[in-house]
């Protein structure tokens, strides 16, 4: 069976999707037609869309509507894409592999679905401020630099910390987290699909390994491939250094084996 040759690359909560750039250029070298396509009113810099907040059009953004976005890209394809998210774009990933949509998906740092959620203090901690309960829903809600350290870079240099909050941190439309808290998230575990990885990183404070290690176990083992990958000491930050090398050379060999 020969390899797909394209992949679509959904980005994350908090992110400018220029995050995606070190992979695509790792899997373009590789023979792959690579996109990573931004959320609707995200077309911009991280620096522009910083400098917007509190935005309302970002804060419009829905799940529903950020499933059916990349949804339509994929129908544009002549043939079923590999489906590559992060975090957030994690669940959109197995949200669109249970449409039969994708020809694989990897699911990196996953946010769980909402049947598959386990009560974890670190995760529930991350997600309560987001969802701004106490503030204007129609505003945008921007992590500080503080929390970024905290959360998403824990264990870089302060330097290392400062450098990526300003190359790709972003505002987020509040409602898109509440609407992970609903039935739209559900997965139907039991349903067959197309072969899903799950990668996960021991220091991961918004994405804990345990979580996405549970998300892996709720899919019923015998239907399909699914598999699981848990790195040492990478957070939440995959996206340079190391921590991306590790995860694109992993992806790419599991990709390799299952498209033999």
């Amino acid at each position: 069976m020969n390899s797909p040759a394209s992949i679509v690359f959904i980005t994350g909560t908090f992110f400018g999707n220029n995050c995606w750039d070190e992979w695509c250029c790792y899997f373009e070298s590789k023979g792959y037609t690579c996109m990573a396509p931004a959320w609707p009113h995200k077309e911009a810099s991280p620096e522009e869309l910083r400098n917007r907040h509190p935005d309302e059009s970002i804060a419009s953004n829905r799940l529903a509507s950020l499933i059916d976005h990349y949804a339509n890209i994929i129908y544009r394809f002549p043939r079923k894409p590999i489906l590559i998210g992060h975090s957030l774009g994690g669940l959109i990933v197995q949200l669109l592999v249970q449409r039969g949509l994708a020809a694989a998906g990897v699911a990196v740092h996953s946010f769980p679905p909402q049947n598959a959620r386990r009560l974890n203090f670190v995760f529930l901690k991350t997600c309560w401020e987001a969802m701004g309960f106490f503030n204007a829903v129609n505003k945008t809600y921007m992590p500080s630099f503080r929390k970024w350290k905290l959360d998403f870079a824990n264990g870089m240099t302060g330097d290392e910390q400062k450098d990526l909050f300003y190359q790709y941190c972003i505002p987020e439309s509040k409602l898109v987290f509440r609407d992970c808290f609903t039935s739209i998230s559900k997965i139907d575990f039991n349903h067959p699909h197309a072969p899903l990885l799950f990668t996960a990183g021991t220091r991961d404070e918004v994405a804990p390994a345990v979580l996405n290690h549970n998300n892996y176990k709720k899919y019923h083992p015998g239907n399909s491939i699914t598999d699981y990958k848990e790195f040492e000491g990478h957070n939440h930050l995959v996206f340079d250094g190391p921590a991306c090398t590790a995860e694109t050379d992993f992806i790419l060999y599991w990709l390799q084996g299952i498209h033999k």
